[in-house]
Parts: structure tokens; sequence; C-alpha cells
């Protein structure tokens, strides 16, 4: 096993592992309140707004931390935040309980912005499709994880807390294998070893390719956690909201196998992420007003194929930008992330309106569905990075 294959194993675990806690502690949300004696769902939404709080944050101050310490001692202090998120086990009251999703959150924020420098520096641009599409799997793994283990790690171990601690301990020995196979390396050369004038949050902003790609991603993100969030309340659902979030989590693994596949075959990014995002939507609908268990069923696993087929285009683009560096794709990426889990919290907000409005949960499920369409929409603004089947053939000829 090459160096870079360890390393690219170690930073898909850091944040898988991230993603199991995260979910794991959601899942233990009645423990964990009952524990603290807290009363009222409202309360117990911090645990998870903390983390949400900490990536808009987080994701902006990446590139400023990697600036600073550089590659190995960034994403080793990312990778200490997520392990510091064991301090919850030791909460005595629930307010400190919350501080250390918090600490959690950023350390998490900080691992998935820092995926992209380590992939231009270590990978080539043939390769960069198949690593790109592990890593965008990576939530979806830790998110498999927990609903897998935590119930048998929560009846062996005893307790919530020890469950926390004991994701936190294998989160620490994978921090440990970074720190001894890790090194720094520059932030302004690009694949061919030419240096590039720094490039700062501030010219970031000033590209609108930088603002479309969160754009286009915030919907899917929004109705991925509104499968979890919003989807079980709703009692109207032909079939059981828990039965179709297992199936989209699975055909999610599927579709992210041939998002590479598409990647690495196909060489055009845009027409991906556009038709699979239309399809991701059609499906959603037709999951949601369907009044058949089998067809509800079936179109929660096309949802989920559709959902994550694009991921790997939609990464791979803004690597395929002319003259890039590690430290232009870590800042955006670190907008990318941090603009999207925003408009999230945001339409997350706007569906509590609409279902306290409405009294019906289910306006607030269609509104996530329908928020879903971003991804389409917003592809007719996203410039193409791949080349077009006549141009390879073209250089090919020529060589």
């Amino acid at each position: 096993m090459n160096k870079k294959h360890l390393i690219e194993i170690t930073i898909f675990l850091t944040y898988a592992l991230f993603a199991m806690s995260w979910v794991a502690g959601s899942m233990m949300t009645t423990d964990i309140m009952s524990y603290y004696n807290i009363d009222g769902m409202a309360a117990a939404t911090w645990m998870t707004n903390a983390i949400t709080i900490a990536k808009i944050i987080g994701n902006l101050a990446a590139a400023w931390l990697l600036v600073k310490m550089g590659p190995k001692k960034a994403f080793a202090v990312a990778s200490l935040l997520i392990v510091a998120g064991a301090i919850g086990a030791f909460a005595s009251n629930y307010p400190l309980y919350v501080f250390s999703r918090l600490v959690m959150g950023f350390g998490g924020a900080f691992a998935i912005v820092y995926f992209n420098p380590i992939v231009i520096k270590y990978f080539s641009a043939e390769e960069r499709p198949l690593i790109n599409g592990i890593n965008a799997a990576a939530f979806n793994m830790g998110n498999l994880l927990a609903l897998l283990f935590t119930g048998s790690m929560l009846a062996s171990l005893g307790s919530w807390q020890n469950v926390i601690l004991a994701i936190s301990a294998i989160s620490l020995a994978i921090l440990i294998v970074w720190w001894f196979i890790s090194d720094d390396f520059s932030l302004s050369s690009t694949a061919d070893n030419k240096e590039q004038a720094a490039y700062t949050l501030k010219d970031g902003m000033k590209e609108s390719v930088n603002w479309w790609l969160p754009i286009a991603y915030s919907g899917l993100l929004f109705c991925y956690i509104s499968v979890f969030a919003l989807f079980p309340l709703v009692p109207s659902f032909a079939a059981e909201a828990k039965y179709l979030s297992s199936i989209m989590i699975g055909a999610g693994m599927v579709g992210t196998i041939a998002g590479i596949i598409a990647a690495k075959r196909y060489p055009l990014r845009v027409p991906v992420i556009r038709y699979c995002g239309l399809a991701m939507t059609a499906f959603a609908a037709l999951m949601i007003t369907t009044g058949s268990a089998t067809i509800a069923y079936g179109a929660a696993f096309m949802a989920g194929f559709f959902m994550f087929v694009p991921m790997t285009s939609l990464v791979t683009l803004p690597q395929e930008l002319p003259n890039m560096t590690p430290g232009r794709i870590t800042v955006i990426f670190g907008m990318f992330w941090s603009i999207s889990y925003t408009i999230e919290t945001i339409l997350m907000y706007f569906a509590g309106v609409i279902a306290d409005t409405t009294g019906n949960i289910a306006y607030a499920a269609t509104f996530a569905v329908i928020c879903s369409s971003t991804f389409f929409l917003a592809s007719f603004f996203l410039p193409e990075t791949g080349k077009k089947p006549e141009v390879i053939n073209a250089t090919t000829k020529n060589a």
C-alpha cells in the first residue's frame, strides 16, 4: 500500500467517525435528555444545532488555520477536536454537553475542508474522481455505522457516555496514525509545480462559481437531512419513514460507486449534476406522494441513488478549474460547506414555520423536496471543467 493510500484511508475514517459520533448522539437523544432531566424537543435540538453552527463558522476558518499551521498540524487539530467530543461523556450539565458537540463540530468542519487540498496534493487528475467519490461517501458511511451499531454498543457498553468514549477512542487512534504518516506541503503550487499568488477569502467571494456550487448543494443537503429530521414525523407516507431513510442510505452507497464510474468514464461534469439532480427531485416527489408502499420503497431507492451519483462530479469540478492549488481549493470548499449549511439551516427553519403555520408536517416535507431542485437549477450557472470527447480525441491524435 502506497503512502498516499494510507493517508486517504486515514482522512476518510476521521470524517466517518465524526459522522458516526454525530448521528449516534442524535439516536441516543432520549437517553441524553433523561440523564440531564431535559424536557422538550426545542432544547434537545441544540445537540445538532451546535454541530451545525460549528460547521458554518469552522468551514470558513479552515483556510486560515491551514495557512497558519500547515496541512499536517491543521488536520491534526481537526482530528483532535473530533476526539475532544469525548468530554461530553463527562459533562456534569447539559450546556457543557452541548459545548462538547460544538467542539466536535469544529473538528468535522475543518476535516472535510482539508480533504480537497490533500487530494490535490497526493493524487493525479485521473485518480481524483475515485478518491472524491470515496470521500463524498464518508459521512454516509459514518451514518450507516451509527444506524447499525449504536443500539448494540449501547446495550453492551451500558450507557450513552461509554458509546461516545468508544467512538472517540477509535478517532484518537486514527489521529496518531495521521501524525506519523503525514507531512507538510506547499499550498500555492499547481499540479505542475508552478507557484501562484495566495488565494484569499476575498478572492473566493469574487468568483461566481464559488457561490453557485453551494447554492446547488444546499437544496440536496436540506432534503437529505430532512429525510432523518422531518420525514419520520409525517404519518401520511405510504411507507414508514425509517425504512425509507435506510433504503436511501443503502442506495446512496450504490450511487456513490456509480458516480465514481460515471466521473471516470464520462468527461463532462455539468450534465451528470443536472440530470441526476432532476431525477433525484422527481423520485423524491414520487416517494412522498404515492399511495403504494412498494412504489415508495422503489422511489426512495432511486432518490437516494441519484442523490449521490453526481457528488463525485460536483467535488471534482472545482478541482479542475485552471491553475488550481491546495490553498485555493481550501478556500473554495471552506465557502462551499459554510454557505451550504447556512442555507440549509435557513430552509430548515422555514420548514418548521410551514409546519407550525399549516399544522401539517407533510407540507414541510414537500417543501424539502421542492428545495432539492436547486441541484438541477443551479447547474445551468456552473462552468464545464471536463474535456469534451472530441477534445480528448484530438489531444490523443496529436500526442
